[in-house]
């Protein structure tokens, strides 16, 4: 079922959703506040995209020009529509398909920003996926991994561009071993933790193309406070709409 909602704490925005399909979480939030974005930002890159959460609150920070690449088709049309309702076509523009097809007939040094949030498991060889399932596409290394994230950056990211990544901290090894291979400088990491006193659950880092060396590792972010309840912090991130209508597609 396709379910038209707010955007989570922009009360302007509405996003189309397939209730079947994988969902945004509080990962597509964060990251696009997280990345650095200035006056001198043009160009920005969304590798898959899905629906376009990440570019819609991407639009409400800067006045560049938005790509989003996306190789599910189900998520390229939500993210279409959603562009379409929310009148950001002047501003977004959605693309339908394989990041790594893309940025071969992308002209190298093209984007000042790279955003992704990829698919956060390995593919081992003990796993029995489905390589064409939407939600294993979503979630495993099937289609995307963090090599190809590096490699594709490296191509299409202007010198001293930044890549910004949402991730898993248990992944973070792989993500600064990659960025180094492929010349991309670590710059930050900040932590999020699910409540005090717990292990951090996500982890977001930026790395600039050819950038100089040094790496700040900014003030944790905790997502709930003990009662459950999202902490002040993550509440200037977003607060849940109320309001949902369902449509057809």
């Amino acid at each position: 079922m396709i379910v038209l909602n707010y955007l989570l704490g922009y009360e302007n925005l509405k996003i189309y959703q397939d209730t079947d399909m994988f969902h945004f979480s509080l990962d597509s939030v964060l990251l696009p506040n997280f990345v650095t974005i200035n006056q001198k930002t043009k160009k920005i890159l969304d590798i898959g995209t899905g629906n376009a959460v990440i570019p819609m609150i991407l639009s409400t920070r800067t006045k560049a020009n938005i790509t989003g690449v996306e190789i599910q088709e189900k998520s390229f049309q939500l993210g279409e529509q959603s562009i379409i309702y929310n009148h950001l076509e002047k501003q977004i523009s959605l693309i339908h398909s394989d990041i790594k097809d893309y940025a071969n007939t992308c002209e190298s040094d093209t984007y000042d920003v790279i955003t992704c949030n990829p698919p956060f498991f390995k593919v081992e060889e003990q796993s029995h996926l489905n390589d064409k399932d939407e939600k294993t596409i979503a979630r495993h290394e099937v289609a995307l991994t963090l090599e190809d994230i590096m490699k594709v950056s490296k191509k299409i990211l202007k010198n001293n561009g930044l890549l910004a990544i949402v991730h898993r901290p248990e992944r973070l090894l792989d993500i600064l071993t990659f960025m180094r291979e492929y010349n991309i400088e670590p710059k930050k990491i900040q932590f999020v933790y699910p409540k005090q006193k717990k292990e951090a659950n996500i982890v977001l880092v930026e790395g600039s193309k050819n950038g100089k060396k040094g790496l700040k590792i900014l003030p944790p972010i905790y997502a709930h406070e003990d009662n459950g309840n999202y902490t002040k912090e993550v509440q200037s991130y977003f607060v849940r709409g109320e309001n949902c209508v369902t449509e057809e597609l």
